[in-house]
């Protein structure tokens, strides 16, 4: 079995957002203050404390607009945040009881049979089994009650 790696959002890209960039829909971030209940930073993937400054702003992970190119809204530190360089599975993942995971071929389509809710403490077995696929490039981690997009899996170099 494939030992993993999740992915947060580019630190470039996060910059840009962070300045005068624009979001998937070609928005800016939304500006808020965190109410500390479990927001997602997608770049630390830690959580956003409360009453500090937190980006809202709708993300599509995917190269091109094409049919299996899902975009949703995710959210970010304000201010400037390590990216996620830890092992195991980071603290984002460890808020609700399940996640959402799908495996992706290299043109970035989904792989039908590969969608599957996952318990929190099964997402790296299952995520490894998946990548163990040669077909699966990548595999999403979505929230298994809102769909929005938390983190993406590759296999670790």
């Amino acid at each position: 079995m494939h030992t993993i790696k999740f992915v947060p959002l580019p630190s470039d890209a996060v910059a840009d957002l962070r300045g005068q960039g624009h979001d998937a829909y070609g928005n800016r971030p939304e500006r808020t203050q965190s109410d500390g209940s479990g927001n997602p930073c997608r770049h630390c993937l830690g959580f956003v404390p409360k009453g500090a400054g937190m980006l809202i702003l709708a993300y599509r992970p995917f190269d091109t607009l094409q049919p299996y190119a899902e975009t949703g809204p995710v959210f970010l530190c304000a201010d400037d945040c390590a990216p996620w360089t830890g092992r195991g599975i980071p603290p984002i993942l460890t808020s609700s009881p399940d996640y959402l995971l799908k495996g992706y071929t290299p043109d970035q389509r989904i792989r039908y049979g590969t969608g599957k809710i996952v318990a929190k403490d099964d997402i790296a077995t299952y995520a490894a089994a998946l990548l163990d696929n040669p077909e699966i490039s990548f595999v999403d981690v979505r929230s298994a009650r809102n769909n929005c997009f938390q983190v993406r899996i590759v296999r670790s170099e």
